[in-house]
């Protein structure tokens, strides 16, 4: 299983790069992001350290309601993605664990390597394609997308994700809608839901 993500993780580093004007470009986060990304370190301070990422290892342990645990490989987590166009995470589900229905600015391709989930998406026709999902299958989620994903298995579940952005950005539907500042009555308007459901819901994200 770990020569098949080694092969995963260089394939999409292959086909997912966008050409750049310099070998690598590790980002300088002590600076502003602009619209292309960061601005580089000075490579003369660059050790290999800096072009590797060891957020991944171990197990993970599992709080929260949804019952999943997400580690992030983005370029605030891995500054060496800065510019390359590419980006990981590490997707753990306990017994039953859901990552809720959300999207990304960037396509994403999904590898399971433990257990067994339901992953699917819902384009913009609603048509809904979705797939119980085994050890080493795969499945693309394509560009901007709601998408999610169910552990359906009797064991805890892990996946792997990349995507074709160095920062491709998540929101998620339900705290987009109940857990920020929209007022209760335009999110009552908008879903069609009894103020008593939204206030429900509101509480339940915490703005309540």
């Amino acid at each position: 299983m770990n020569n098949l993500l080694v092969f995963f993780t260089f394939s999409l580093l292959v086909c997912l790069s966008h050409a750049i004007e310099v070998d690598f470009c590790v980002a300088d986060r002590s600076l502003p992001r602009g619209s292309q990304g960061y601005a580089c370190r000075d490579p003369a301070t660059l050790t290999t350290d800096d072009f590797v990422y060891t957020g991944f290892r171990g197990g993970r342990t599992i709080t929260n309601v949804p019952g999943n645990n997400v580690t992030l490989a983005f370029v605030d987590q891995f500054p060496a993605l800065n510019g390359l166009g590419i980006s990981m995470a590490r997707l753990d589900f306990g017994v039953g664990g859901v990552i809720p229905v959300h999207s990304h600015r960037r396509s994403e391709v999904i590898i399971v390597s433990r257990g067994s989930i339901i992953a699917g998406f819902i384009d913009t026709n609603n048509t809904a394609y979705y797939r119980r999902l085994e050890v080493e299958d795969v499945m693309i989620f394509p560009q901007a997308i709601l998408h999610f994903q169910v552990n359906v298995g009797t064991t805890p579940a892990t996946a792997f994700v990349s995507l074709n952005g160095a920062n491709p950005s998540i929101q998620f539907t339900m705290n987009s809608l109940f857990g920020g500042n929209l007022p209760a009555d335009i999110t009552q308007q908008i879903t069609l839901l009894s103020n008593a459901e939204v206030m429900r819901m509101k509480r339940a994200f915490g703005t309540a």
